[in-house]
């Protein structure tokens, strides 16, 4: 919980001054206080489903500071630092934390069509691919770096406008966003079951090495990012052959017995291909729940909880990466996941402990309790 609640970074002063991102100073207008140190690619995953139930407040401020920022850029944060903008990761996952905060009722005020015009043009004018990726449904791998990782969380994002769109009651926008975030399927190879880099002819890149840490993926090899489609498991299951392929193919990652070819040092943590030290893994096992299998979830989570975390200095299997290592492990020791954070549904696991109680922002008291606890 301490590493959960280190940043983000209140950099407004007592008086609620700060310096935006076009560097004139200002003075917050909607929350108490302005946000930065937004690891936003890190912790939409885990950070953001927990600070919804325990950090309400700065979750609030947080959905205000990146609006703040679009306001000063015309762009929503990528992952801003102080008073600027690093532009160190992929995706638009400011996206995920509106509409995940909007969902559960922790934005009230919000404007909600400024916020749907923050979102729709911040997904058409990232530099890193988008134009590529509205036009052709895909981002050409000889022309971007890191082009599969990175069209598929602009699906995910895509959707959760979508989604957004769908809440307030635009049919028209929602239909094209979750149009846009179908994408995923413009570079699935059936012959290999993996997503793969599209030249801009349409021909995969070759050779494929499904176990290197090749240019077209995040920090990752084909393997970390084979299932990071959380906001459609049932259309990828499709794609895999049906919910028993897409149970075996999780199998496969969590029994591989290859190791990496290569190195790259965000992959640690690693149980078969599985790599827990870094964050496009983390909602895998969580899979096992959408196909019908949900011991191999509570096997998995349990094992990740016991091997991956200690209380000695190097009891965290990777970089914290701004609370997300911790916040998977708050979560999951409580038993739930939300695995597409903005859908407002928590998966589950079996609890680390007999009782649990969470004093969530209406006031109510969640309580989880357990039999036979992990």
């Amino acid at each position: 919980m301490y590493h959960t609640s280190i940043v983000p970074n209140r950099t407004s002063d007592c008086s609620g001054l700060f310096r935006r991102q076009d560097g004139k100073v200002s003075k917050q207008g909607f929350g108490k206080a302005f946000y930065s140190t937004l690891s936003l690619w890190d912790v939409f995953r885990a950070w953001l489903p927990l600070a919804s139930m325990v950090y309400p407040d700065v979750l609030h401020d947080v959905v205000f500071s990146c609006l703040d920022m679009y306001q000063a850029t015309g762009e929503l944060p990528i992952w801003p630092l102080a008073s600027g903008e690093t532009r160190c990761m992929i995706g638009y996952h400011s996206i995920p934390f509106i509409v995940d905060a909007f969902a559960k009722g922790l934005v009230p005020e919000l404007d909600v069509p400024y916020a749907l015009k923050a979102m729709i043009e911040s997904s058409n004018r990232n530099p890193n691919g988008s134009d590529y990726y509205t036009s052709l449904g895909y981002i050409p791998a000889n022309r971007k770096a890191e082009s599969v990782s990175t069209m598929l969380e602009y699906a995910y994002d895509d959707w959760c406008i979508g989604y957004f769109a769908k809440m307030v009651g635009l049919e028209e926008i929602a239909a094209e966003y979750y149009g846009r975030a179908r994408n995923y399927m413009n570079v699935f190879d059936g012959s290999t079951g993996f997503f793969r880099g599209k030249n801009d002819d349409g021909t995969f890149i070759e050779p494929f090495n499904k176990l290197s840490p090749a240019r077209e993926y995040t920090e990752a090899t084909a393997w970390q990012y084979r299932f990071f489609v959380p906001q459609d498991f049932a259309g990828f299951s499709y794609l895999l052959g049906g919910r028993d392929s897409l149970a075996r193919a999780v199998d496969e990652c969590f029994a591989a017995t290859d190791g990496v070819d290569g190195f790259r040092s965000d992959i640690t943590g690693l149980i078969g291909q599985y790599a827990h030290g870094n964050e496009p893994s983390h909602h895998m096992a969580y899979i096992y729940n959408y196909v019908g299998q949900p011991w191999k979830t509570q096997e998995w989570v349990n094992r990740i909880r016991r091997e991956m975390y200690s209380d000695r200095p190097d009891g965290i299997c990777g970089n914290e990466d701004c609370g997300q290592m911790s916040a998977w492990y708050v979560l999951s020791a409580l038993g739930l996941y939300e695995v597409c954070p903005g859908t407002m549904q928590f998966t589950l696991t079996t609890p680390l402990f007999e009782k649990a109680e969470i004093t969530l922002p209406s006031g109510k008291v969640l309580t989880v309790t357990a039999d036979k606890p992990s």
